[in-house]
This record gives structure tokens, C-alpha cells and sequence, in this order.
């Protein structure tokens, strides 16, 4: 059973209580998971997300997760996205400075992939892009869901009437990203939590083709 430790970190809007979860070997990566709305009762034990955080374990991540404001001890009143990103963005840097030399993964279910998205693109623009992004739920046309790169993984649910499909698939075309669709799955995935689970650590072990590379495999 991994090891899991309670933490609280400074915020923009005060403390933020979060837990670290290990894996039982020498951590080869970071992972963040950001959670569902909190408003409409997300925490950081959703069970979409403790779901990522038990996949990231096993495949010898150590996880952060952190309430975010307003939420169970966080102090704080919900901000938007906005307040919510700038505190993964200090949580990334003090994983960081804790794990130092490792990669760092964002992941997040429905709300959390928009804080996700956005914390992604300031990374990369400031020249320490996450390793990769795994986003379930993906908040399209609920929130202003930032480009994200080539690689990340994308789960849906086909039932999902909080964020339907097409609007997923709507913001996917330009960028020409396919995301994968779990039959019979609606917004929190009841009884379809293992798919999740199962998406992500088979495309973990699969390599990633570069652009060049892709562009090669479609033309023979």
C-alpha cells in the first residue's frame, strides 16, 4: 500500500491543504491532479481524481493533490479558474524544489483540466513544459480550455450531459487531437472508473511519435 502524507502550502488566498501520495520504489515523475468544480462539490477525493492519483502511483509517480480554495481546509473563496491556477502553479514549484530533476504530469478531471490547460501553456512559455497532460471530462465550452499538446491523453465519457461530447470533439478539430470515448460512461464515469485506469497506463508505455515521425508513418 503506498505511503500518503497530509500537507498544507501557502496560497495566493492563504493555506492550502493538499496530501502527497508515494509510490513504493524512488519516484521517477511528478503528477498534479486538479479537481472537479468546487461549487458543485469537488474535492480532492472525487473519485475521478483520487482514480488518477492511484494510476499515477502505480506506474512510480508521487502525487499532489491540494483542495483548492474554499474546499475543505483551504482558505479561500473560489476564484474562477484564475486564483485556482496561479495556486497549481505554486504547488508545481514547490513539488519541484521538493522532487528536484523530476518530471512534472498535470492531470484533472472536468473543472481541473481547464486549470490544467492554462497551467500547461504558462509552463511551456516559460520554458519547463509538463512532461504530458492526462485530462478527463475535459471542460470544453464550460471554460476557456487552453491549447494543449499533441501527446496528451483525453478520456470522455459518451453519456456525458455535464460536458457533452461534441463540444470535447468541437474544440479537439482544430487541433486535430483524438481523445478516447468510453461507451456507456457519463460525466463521473459510475462504474467505468477501471477505464480510466487502464487508458492511461497502456498509452504511458506506448511511444510517442514525434511530428516527423507521424508524418512519415501516414504517408507509407
Amino acid at each position: 500500500m503506498n505511503k500518503s502524507e497530509k500537507f498544507t502550502l501557502a496560497g495566493g488566498a492563504g493555506q492550502m491543504e493538499g496530501v502527497l501520495d508515494y509510490p513504493e520504489m524512488a519516484p521517477r515523475g511528478i503528477a498534479l491532479v486538479a479537481h472537479p468544480h468546487p461549487l458543485y462539490g469537488g474535492t480532492m477525493d472525487n473519485k475521478v481524481a483520487v482514480t488518477l492519483m492511484r494510476t499515477f502511483v502505480g506506474l512510480g509517480y508521487v502525487v499532489a493533490r491540494i483542495n483548492f480554495r474554499g474546499v475543505g481546509a483551504s482558505e479561500g473563496v473560489h476564484d474562477h479558474g484564475h486564483g485556482e491556477t496561479d495556486d497549481m502553479g505554486l504547488l508545481h514549484a514547490w513539488m519541484v524544489d521538493k522532487f528536484p530533476g523530476l518530471p512534472v504530469t498535470l492531470s484533472g478531471f472536468s473543472f481541473g483540466t481547464y486549470v490544467q490547460s492554462q497551467l500547461a501553456q504558462r509552463l511551456a512559455a516559460a520554458g519547463a513544459p509538463a512532461e504530458r497532460l492526462v485530462l478527463v471530462g475535459a471542460a470544453a465550452r464550460k471554460w476557456e480550455m487552453a491549447a494543449i499538446p499533441a501527446d496528451t491523453i483525453l478520456i470522455h465519457g459518451e453519456l456525458d450531459d455535464t460536458i457533452p461530447l461534441i463540444d470535447v470533439l468541437d474544440w479537439l478539430r482544430p487541433q486535430e487531437i483524438p481523445v478516447i470515448v468510453i461507451p456507456g460512461a457519463d460525466h463521473f464515469f459510475h462504474r467505468k472508473l477501471g477505464h480510466i485506469k487502464s487508458w492511461v497506463q497502456q498509452l504511458w508505455h506506448r511511444p510517442r511519435l514525434t511530428s516527423a515521425e507521424e508524418d512519415t508513418a501516414s504517408a507509407e
